[in-house]
C-alpha cells in the first residue's frame, strides 16, 4: 500500500493491522477478506469501493472520504464515522456488525442499513432522511436530535426513539416497534 493512488484494484486477504496510512486514494477498488483492524487511514479517499468479508474494527478514518462505499459482511466495531470528511459522504451496509460505531452529526440521507447489527451506535444529530433500517438490531442505539424523516424501520428491532427529540415525519414503523417509541412513558402495550 505504498502507492498513493490505487485504481480498479482488488485487494484480497490483505492483513494490515495496527498500521498508519496517510493520504492514499482508492477508486473503484474491491477489498475481499482483508483485516485492517486497528489501522488508521488518515486523510485518505475511498471512492466507489466495496469491502466484502473484511475486519475493519476500530479502524480510524480521521479526515478520510467515503464516497459511495459499500460494506458487505464486514465487522466494523467502534468506527468513528463522524470523523470522516462530510463532502459526498455516502455509505451502505449489508450483513455488517457496526456495534459501538458513531455517525454523530453526519449528513447521510438515503443510507441503506440491511440485516446489520447497530447496537449502541450513535446517531446523535445525524441527518438520515429516507434511510432504510431493514432487519437491523438497534439495541441501545442513540437517536437524539436526529432527522429520521421518511425513514423505514418496519423490519428493524430493539430501537428506542423519543419522538419529542427527533424528527419522525412520515417515518414508518411496524406495530411491533411501537413500544420503542413510547419507552420513556413507562406504559404497557398489550
Amino acid at each position: 500500500m505504498k502507492e498513493l493512488l490505487h485504481l480498479h484494484k482488488t485487494f484480497e486477504k490483505v492483513v494490515y493491522t495496527g498500521q498508519k496510512v496517510s493520504s492514499r486514494e482508492f477508486e473503484n477498488c474491491i477489498f475481499k477478506d482483508c483485516d485492517f483492524s486497528n489501522t488508521a487511514f488518515l486523510s485518505s479517499t475511498f471512492m466507489d469501493c466495496e469491502f466484502i468479508d473484511c475486519n475493519l474494527s476500530v479502524l480510524e478514518l480521521l479526515g478520510s472520504s467515503l464516497k459511495n462505499v459499500v460494506f458487505k459482511n464486514c465487522k466494523l466495531l467502534g468506527i468513528a464515522f463522524h470523523t470522516c470528511d462530510d463532502f459526498l459522504f455516502q455509505v451502505e451496509f449489508e450483513n455488517c456488525v457496526l456495534d459501538f460505531a458513531s455517525f454523530a452529526n453526519k449528513k447521510m440521507p438515503k443510507t441503506k442499513f440491511m440485516s446489520s447489527s447497530l447496537k449502541e451506535v450513535s446517531f446523535e444529530g445525524t441527518h438520515l432522511k429516507q434511510s432504510v433500517f431493514e432487519k437491523c438490531n438497534l439495541a441501545g442505539a442513540i437517536f437524539n436530535d436526529t432527522n429520521l424523516t421518511e425513514c423505514n424501520f418496519t423490519s428493524a428491532s430493539n430501537y428506542q426513539i423519543d419522538p419529542e427529540f427527533n424528527v419522525l415525519k412520515k417515518a414508518r414503523f411496524s406495530l411491533q416497534g411501537i413500544p420503542g417509541l413510547l419507552e420513556k412513558y413507562d406504559i404497557k402495550i398489550v
